[in-house]
């Protein structure tokens, strides 16, 4: 009987080893290849009406034309944003078809707020881009007569002090964490009263019932363009476009000072790569086009959009950063 050679019989294995192996990995790789082909969810663990459900609303129509599939967009909301996160975090396939638009609460500030955290930012989610980095704006009721943060200082420094109180949409949100951050810079300091909502907060600082808050400037311009409250500098690292006669913190004398909130998209850890690829390539293009660019910009943030990977370098970095904040401020609320 004549014997192969074994150097044959060797190929001849190794190719049924590889066609077996083709045919396990084929219904991954068509997954992705034909991703997406049935319609996505698009989680907002926020209230509808607010303005990372804008941010979800605005992107909707642009994905269903580019992706060729509806896009829902569902309000899960609760716990600070850890309701819906974890959700999506934990339960959700990880498949590219529930997406997230996670906000810096959830994603690097309530890993330190919450004792009993339900899910964990960093291994739990893949991060997808970055949407914005909204700039906040400190600002006060007219009637103190302070215009600008050197007078603001002497302020709190004299008798006024109980009187310049800053007021928040409530521990660990981003109006909190820029005036702990304030405080931490300056040589006294400024009371803290947090509030349920940035809506509450700011109808009383309005009414005079507080006279100091840090707000997203999107919800605070028109207030400020038409005199009822006064703007002291934005926190970002550069003017503002819509503010352009406001100073930094850095310049009004707080050098290093910068504090923004910041929202994106993430899916759960596990998504096929070629997924989140497709994702963040679909989302910058739409963020490339003029006329969309200009809507986003109207709700009072910058476009950012970028790499997954700058999107997850950020996510480490402020969960390192705006944790010791809240750890150093105190602040819990379980």
């Amino acid at each position: 009987m004549q014997r192969r050679p074994f150097t044959r019989t060797l190929a001849t294995l190794a190719l049924s080893s590889l066609a077996a192996l083709g045919t396990l990995c084929s219904p991954l790789a068509q997954a992705e290849e034909t991703w997406p082909s049935k319609s996505i969810r698009f989680v907002v663990p926020y209230p509808p009406g607010g303005p990372t459900d804008l941010m979800a609303r605005l992107l909707q129509g642009e994905m269903q034309t580019r992706l060729g599939v509806s896009v829902i967009v569902d309000n899960k909301s609760g716990a600070g944003g850890n309701l819906g996160s974890a959700e999506v975090a934990k339960q959700a396939p990880a498949d590219g078809y529930t997406l997230l638009l996670a906000a810096s609460g959830p994603m690097a500030v309530n890993p330190t707020l919450y004792r009993n955290m339900p899910f964990n930012p960093l291994t739990d989610l893949a991060p997808v881009i970055q949407l914005s980095a909204f700039p906040l704006v400190l600002e006060v009721n007219p009637k103190t007569g302070i215009k600008s943060v050197k007078e603001l200082i002497a302020a709190l420094k004299s008798k006024r002090a109980a009187e310049l109180a800053f007021a928040s949409a409530g521990n660990g949100t981003p109006q909190h964490l820029a005036g702990e951050l304030f405080n931490t810079q300056i040589d006294t300091k400024m009371p803290h009263i947090p509030y349920r909502g940035a809506g509450p907060a700011l109808n009383d600082l309005l009414g005079g019932q507080v006279n100091v808050m840090f707000d997203i400037l999107g919800s605070s311009l028109p207030y400020i363009q038409s005199g009822k409250l006064t703007a002291l500098a934005v926190t970002t690292a550069k003017r503002v476009p819509t503010l352009p006669d406001v100073p930094t913190m850095a310049e009004a004398g707080l050098p290093g000072y910068e504090m923004t909130g910041w929202h994106g998209v993430a899916v759960r850890a596990g998504t096929p790569p070629a997924v989140i690829d497709k994702l963040n390539s679909t989302l910058n293009a739409i963020f490339s086009q003029p006329e969309f660019r200009k809507k986003w910009e109207a709700i009072g943030t910058p476009v950012v959009a970028g790499s997954a990977a700058q999107f997850g370098e950020l996510i480490k970095k402020d969960s390192v950063r705006l944790g010791k904040l809240v750890k150093d401020s105190g602040a819990t609320v379980d």
